[in-house]
């Protein structure tokens, strides 16, 4: 009877079980969908954010990526100076390359997709690094600042304008948002896993070797890591030393094949931005820039919802990691906007913290859990709050992505245009170097040149060509002109324009198209339109 009954009970037990499983499968499959639906709503997102993006930003979104990887893909395209002195891995070209091989193959290579997808690819990129913040934010905050962190991310005017953008800090921001999210150390949880840390470790190494300063990032982390390790000479030589060598190694072949000779990239990186001071050739700021102008123009209206949501969600960390780039960048005397841009997702993870706080006060109670299932009407405050962080994101984002700058790139596509046609036989930019697309746009092989700006630790001081053109153009082409052959089509700014005209025309040259520019001044005099002059015959 005793056995009997003993049976009865493990039946019983069994069958508790079965519907405790089948509820653990359910809420994993739904898991699941629910981060499917999410990665496509950022691919679909951010794929129409990147047709959106029109506009020149920044030279290295062209000259350091699609440009290397069209040489590579086709065989012509044009080296820059780092090029040549081997400060820059082909690692993050080669991700173009497939593309606009596979282009080429399809017969698709035509001006207006070359232009587009690179960018395409880049916004797949970014759709994943969209759903790792989200996923991120999940499991520190839960469900509802997960949501408006994702509405943080999406909306922010800087994001919509730069993270579909080929530039290498913007596939450096996607592995960083992956990496953190794997790290054990990043997260409330209690669960750890070795597992989970050496996916973010290989991730944060493939970072490290597409943007060596990315380094900085992974410094503050893998210090929070060892602090927490119980074993830490398992995580210094077992996990970090084997697959950092083993990232590093492989992009020292890839750099190898490449360049055709040992070039240890990350250390001739590191020697040319931080022991030379080699970026301050192209300007410098003081030190609070990034806390005064830059990163406060990125972030805009999200600030003051990013600085409540840092005191009130006492994630010290996250905000650590915030404060500990921004001030490691402040040392530097040459800043920028895109060298910050990694830890922009951080701080509108916080913003979102602040967003779900007031659609409902109790979430920012339940840290690191599920929040609160009962759905309530949108607050007059909430709506208030969402109103205007549109108004002030939507516009800026439109207008810095369509309008702003994008006479370089419709140009470029009109000289591609016409280079079909066969009505360009060779191009001259006289423009400050660097400040159009050029083979991975053009997408022919015809004779084309630049004014050089390349760095020099010899002569520092010297004005480059670039520099000596700008100061005194009329001077500058009238001497070119008697060493060199002039060029069927001429591409310039209307401010240069405005002093060269009556010497182009009488080198014979008439005006063809003009292109809106800008409409107020960035680093240089107004330029509000390119212009393209070409040789009467």
């Amino acid at each position: 009877m005793r056995r009997r009954h003993s049976s009865n009970n493990d039946a019983d037990k069994q069958k508790s079980k079965a519907p405790t499983s089948s509820k653990l499968d359910s809420e994993h499959s739904s898991f699941c969908c629910s981060h499917k639906r999410i990665f496509l709503l950022c691919l679909a997102f951010r794929m129409v954010n990147s047709v959106l993006v029109q506009t020149y930003f920044n030279p290295d979104e062209h000259w350091q990526g699609p440009e290397i990887a069209h040489r590579v893909a086709f065989g012509y395209g044009h080296l820059t100076w780092e090029w040549k002195q081997g400060i820059r891995s082909y690692l993050h070209p080669m991700f173009f390359v497939p593309l606009y091989r596979l282009l080429a193959l399809l017969h698709l290579d035509n001006p207006w997709v070359m232009m587009r997808a690179p960018r395409l690819l880049q916004s797949v990129f970014s759709a994943v690094g969209d759903l790792y913040l989200y996923k991120l934010s999940k499991i520190l905050f839960g469900d509802s600042v997960a949501k408006w962190t994702l509405f943080s991310q999406l909306s922010n005017w800087f994001m919509f304008y730069c993270f579909s953008r080929t530039l290498s800090n913007s596939l450096e921001t996607v592995l960083t948002l992956v990496s953190l999210y794997f790290w054990p150390c990043m997260r409330s949880s209690s669960n750890y896993s070795f597992v989970s840390r050496k996916w973010g470790l290989a991730v944060a190494a493939v970072a490290c070797a597409i943007r060596p300063t990315s380094a900085i990032t992974w410094l503050y982390v893998g210090l929070l890591e060892l602090l927490k390790s119980h074993d830490r000479f398992k995580f210094i030589f077992l996990e970090v030393a084997p697959i950092g060598i083993l990232v590093l190694g492989l992009t020292c072949l890839l750099d190898r094949f490449m360049y055709g000779t040992w070039v240890l990239v990350p250390l001739n990186f590191l020697k040319f931005n931080f022991l030379s001071s080699g970026g301050d050739y192209y300007g410098t700021h003081k030190w609070h820039w990034y806390f005064t102008q830059g990163f406060t123009v990125m972030i805009l209206s999200y600030l003051p919802f990013c600085i409540a949501g840092i005191i009130y969600s006492k994630q010290w960390k996250f905000s650590g990691l915030l404060a500990w780039v921004l001030g490691f960048y402040s040392l530097l005397g040459h800043k920028e906007f895109r060298f910050v841009l990694p830890v922009l997702p951080i701080a509108l993870m916080f913003s979102g913290y602040s967003l779900a706080a007031i659609e409902d006060p109790r979430s920012a109670r339940y840290k690191g859990k599920e929040s609160s299932k009962t759905h309530t009407r949108c607050s007059p405050k909430m709506g208030i709050a969402i109103l205007f962080l549109l108004a002030t994101n939507i516009p800026m984002a439109l207008y810095m992505s369509l309008i702003h700058q994008r006479g370089p790139e419709d140009v470029m596509n009109h000289l591609a245009r016409e280079v079909r046609h066969g009505k360009v036989n060779s191009i001259l930019f006289l423009t400050p170097c660097h400040a159009t697309p050029y083979y991975s746009m053009l997408h022919h092989n015809l004779p084309m040149q630049f004014l050089d700006c390349t760095p020099s630790s010899e002569e520092k001081g010297v004005p480059d060509e670039s520099d000596r053109f700008l100061m005194d153009p009329v001077s500058f082409v009238s001497e070119y002109a008697k060493n060199v052959s002039m060029a069927s089509h001429i591409v310039l700014f209307d401010s240069e324009e405005q002093k060269l005209k009556n010497l182009l025309i009488s080198f014979n040259y008439g005006e063809e198209k003009r292109f809106f520019n800008a409409h107020f001044k960035v680093d240089r005099d107004l330029q509000a339109s390119v212009v393209v002059y070409v040789r009467r015959r």
